[in-house]
């Protein structure tokens, strides 16, 4: 018996969509999954995700079109992940939560991105803004079974379709979070149990639809033992995005990444995001100084973000990422999972997943044992 073949994990089919691993990596914004990320974890077998949000900063002169540059970034980035990784799936995370949803919806259809990945509110009209020819296979993010429920009626009823996949996040995952921040500690919003009401939630669709609608777990899954945990559980995958911002490929500054490196459990903290969201990000002096209600140097660009109230806000939230990302923390603060503290050091995206298969392999062969 092959046992690596036997205890492997099994491939993540969205459509007509085949990833040899079950892993996709999560998008992160404002510069930190691009095409460099994307497309490593693609040509690993993994499904590579670049995030849409502010992906313009790298473009020269972006402070004077913003929109714009981040429009042409877009198409540049899923043209370059494409081309690096030709026989692997590149995804788009889109928030719904954008100011430009629609348009960019239509552009990263239209520069061939395989699958679209969107949450930050519910993705409600998103298949109706897929130009037609597009193949485009579409993955909403959730975070209760509840809302899934409401995205496949709505989406049948206007769409006739439902989604290809769902992700469906829980508390404990990285940036801004789909919980009010008094239940982002409820056991009960816990991803363990949230993945069986979603798994629950989608039956009577995928018994109208004739096919399985794939459950994807996300939020604080770590090992490849994680993984099996999961699989086991009944999701078809899992999303991670913290272990891979350690990666040598993460399109992030060496400062950003050093700042997962060095981060200990006590510096991961809830914070409540100007767009009116709880987000988990680590302890800064940026932070401690909004905390005590200080006054931060702030500007907008452009309105990124429908929620974003910016007369009214401390602080504007992109510029604070746009300076994480470049390194400069003391002006701005980094997002992470709640795992960040178990990371120790700075791998390529090959050796990471060659870990997460293997400890999934041996968390699968300790199980048969027993």
């Amino acid at each position: 018996m092959n046992e690596k073949a036997t205890y492997a994990p099994p491939p993540l089919t969205i459509g007509d969509l085949t990833a040899p691993v079950p892993i996709i990596q999560g998008g992160m914004g404002v510069g930190v999954s691009m095409s460099g990320l994307a497309s490593a974890v693609a040509r690993t077998g993994g499904i590579g995700v670049i995030a849409s949000v502010l992906i313009g900063i790298t473009e020269a002169n972006f402070h004077k079109d913003p929109r714009g540059l981040t429009f042409r970034a877009l198409e540049k980035q899923i043209r370059l992940a494409k081309e690096t990784a030709p026989n692997g799936i590149i995804g788009v995370n889109i928030m719904v939560a954008l100011n430009d949803y629609k348009e960019t919806v239509r552009i990263a259809a239209q520069a061939g991105a395989d699958l679209i990945i969107s949450g930050a509110g519910l993705p409600l009209d998103l298949p109706g803004l897929i130009p037609e020819g597009c193949n485009t296979k579409l993955v909403p993010i959730v975070s209760s079974g509840r809302a899934a429920a409401i995205i496949c009626r709505r989406w049948d009823l206007h769409f006739s379709r439902f989604p290809d996949a769902i992700v469906v996040e829980g508390p404990k995952a990285g940036g801004h979070l789909g919980f009010k921040a008094e239940d982002v500690d409820s056991p009960g919003n816990y991803i363990e149990n949230l993945v069986p009401q979603v798994i629950e939630a989608v039956k009577p669709f995928e018994q109208k639809k004739g096919r399985a609608i794939p459950v994807i777990a996300a939020g604080g899954i770590f090992t490849g033992a994680d993984i099996y945990k999961f699989i086991r559980m009944g999701a078809a995958g899992v999303q991670m995005g913290t272990r891979f911002v350690a990666t040598h490929e993460c399109d992030a500054s060496d400062k950003f990444k050093q700042a997962y490196i060095r981060a200990k459990k006590e510096d991961v903290s809830i914070i409540n995001s100007p767009v009116g969201m709880p987000g988990r990000a680590l302890k800064s002096k940026f932070i401690e100084n909004v905390k005590a209600g200080k006054k931060m140097p702030r500007r907008c660009m452009y309105k990124c973000l429908k929620s974003c109230n910016y007369p009214d806000t401390p602080y504007c939230i992109a510029m604070a990422l746009i300076n994480a990302q470049r390194g400069n923390l003391d002006s701005g603060f980094v997002f992470c999972g709640s795992n960040v503290w178990r990371v120790n050091k700075i791998v390529s995206v090959h050796e990471l997943m060659d870990e997460l298969v293997q400890g999934y392999r041996e968390a699968a062969m300790r199980d048969a044992r027993t």
